[in-house]
């Protein structure tokens, strides 16, 4: 019986002894300087410290004006102009041929002359006829002047 009084003082005399602790550390602490303080206090909760800054960080890394998610917005972004400049370069190919027949291709002048200007040969006659409400359901496709190479 003896042994378990001891236990049972024991158990109650526990909480009592971590206030004492508490007690004595706080005293302990007022004779420190606010400056030890604060360095007590950095080097207690260093850890929480250092995952909030990496996760920071991480998220800086992710979702920031330079991050993961801007540089594939940038990319898509890329290849659409690259795309762009690419349709760009083949029109403007496609226009530098036209304006090459037009200056040395006799018969993309001709055709020029023809269609644009109604210029005829000598000899030849020219018939302008009108459409029929008819056959203006079915568009008429102007003639190319150019002839189409391969």
């Amino acid at each position: 019986m003896d042994h378990q009084m001891k236990k049972h003082k024991t158990k109650n005399q526990t909480p009592g002894r971590a206030v004492r602790d508490s007690k004595a550390k706080t005293a302990e602490r007022a004779g420190e300087s606010f400056s030890q303080q604060l360095g007590s206090f950095f080097r207690r909760n260093m850890t929480w410290f250092l995952v909030a800054g990496f996760t920071l960080l991480l998220l800086q890394d992710i979702f920031g004006t330079h991050g993961v998610l801007a540089m594939h917005r940038s990319q898509v972004e890329a290849r659409k102009i690259q795309a762009e400049i690419t349709q760009l370069d083949h029109e403007n190919q496609k226009l530098q041929n036209h304006v090459k027949d037009l200056k040395t291709d006799p018969a993309t002048i001709e055709c020029i002359a023809r269609e644009d200007m109604g210029l005829a040969r000598p000899g030849e006659l020219i018939f302008k006829t009108t459409l029929r409400l008819s056959d203006a359901s079915q568009p008429v496709a102007p003639l190319p002047c150019s002839p189409q190479k391969p």
